[in-house]
């Protein structure tokens, strides 16, 4: 991307405060062709924005309408939207939905009606294939193939707002008012020494490694105990991302001249998938096969006992089940972008830009 260098290029990512977001923004603002990246988030600022001085915080849910001015004032030339409320909000679906749905149309109604934005770079994901029954480990979705319903919310929004997207894009169009490039990152998990040890949250991962124990929690310290073994499906499959590849792929598409209008990929390496035997095998565990049901009939207990506190909502524990592996070799392909690391690498090695949190 041709940059003015005596102002420098100016970001817009939301989700600012979130792993992925407040990695790209601190990353990013390493770079002497950025002058200032604007973030966006609900919570508050993260300390390591404190002290940065390229980076202008703005607390304000994506949804609320109170951001819009602030940011235009900014005149950003790339927007990146990572934002979303991925944990179900148990009993209070209108309010996810106002905040995924709604919020992201408001970052694209955004980034279409500012003449200065050029690209638009949007976090999907491949859980939207959908998760069904006749998925097998042997198939890899593609870019070419088609979302599908499913019951599983965080899905089900991700699909959605893809769909708006496109809508969006066709729309502006039509009207002959596209000026900007728009690239869709559909991410497998997405993982990392940052993510594994800076950011303990509660996930796959994170339960069955044991990292959730000494979190000061009953419900973390029960799911710990209870997953001593590792339960595993007949088809339990797992691709994983490294944060350092996700940071470059951002990157690739932000801060270069590349061709393509309306760009979507994959994002998970070449190679061998994790599966249930390669999972044991690292967190140090024994394999404890179960069935579909019976992941089903836990998630179910979890969900309620717990009233959402651990996250396994509906239709969650078919992600668990029932398959979804992607080939992530378009953007290779396309652009020449090269994986860092394989998915049993992203998922078990501390290197990358932030081996060091992993020592701490």
């Amino acid at each position: 991307m041709i940059t003015d260098t005596k102002t420098g290029l100016v970001l817009f990512i939301t989700g600012g405060a979130g792993y992925v977001g407040a990695m790209l923004a601190e990353q990013f603002s390493k770079r002497p062709d950025v002058k200032e990246i604007i973030c966006l988030d609900k919570e508050e600022e993260p300390e390591i924005f404190l002290t940065n001085p390229k980076i202008t915080y703005i607390t304000a849910n994506t949804s609320d309408g109170t951001w819009q001015e602030k940011a235009r004032a900014k005149n950003p030339d790339i927007v990146v939207h990572t934002a979303w409320q991925i944990r179900e909000m148990y009993g209070d679906k209108e309010k996810q939905w106002k905040w995924n749905v709604d919020g992201s149309q408001a970052i694209f109604d955004f980034a279409f009606s500012m003449p200065s934005v050029k690209k638009l770079v949007y976090f999907s994901t491949v859980a939207s294939y959908g998760s069904y029954p006749d998925n097998t480990i042997n198939h890899f979705f593609t870019e070419a193939e088609p979302f599908r319903k499913t019951d599983y919310l965080y899905a089900e929004e991700k699909r959605i707002v893809e769909e708006n997207l496109l809508n969006t894009y066709k729309t502006a169009k039509e009207k002959a008012n596209v000026g900007l490039q728009v690239f869709i990152i559909r991410p497998a998990a997405i993982t990392g020494p940052r993510g594994r040890y800076a950011r303990i949250r509660f996930g796959l991962q994170s339960a069955l490694s044991g990292s959730l124990k000494g979190q000061k929690s009953f419900v973390y310290d029960m799911v710990s105990l209870m997953v001593s073994w590792v339960p595993v499906t007949p088809k339990w499959l797992r691709q994983y991302t490294h944060e350092d590849d996700i940071t470059d792929m951002v990157g690739l598409f932000s801060f270069n001249n590349l061709k393509g209008d309306y760009e979507v990929f994959n994002a998970a390496p070449p190679g061998p998938a994790v599966l249930g035997h390669d999972m044991a095998k690292a967190v140090g565990k024994r394999i404890l096969p179960i069935q579909p049901w019976m992941a089903r009939l836990a998630f179910f207990w979890f969900w309620h006992i717990t009233r959402g506190r651990i996250p396994t909502s509906k239709g969650s524990w078919k992600g668990y089940s029932y398959p979804i592996a992607v080939d992530g070799s378009k953007i290779t392909k396309q652009y020449g972008f090269k994986y860092k690391y394989e998915s049993g690498e992203a998922f078990v090695k501390n290197t990358g830009r932030y081996e060091t949190d992993a020592h701490k």
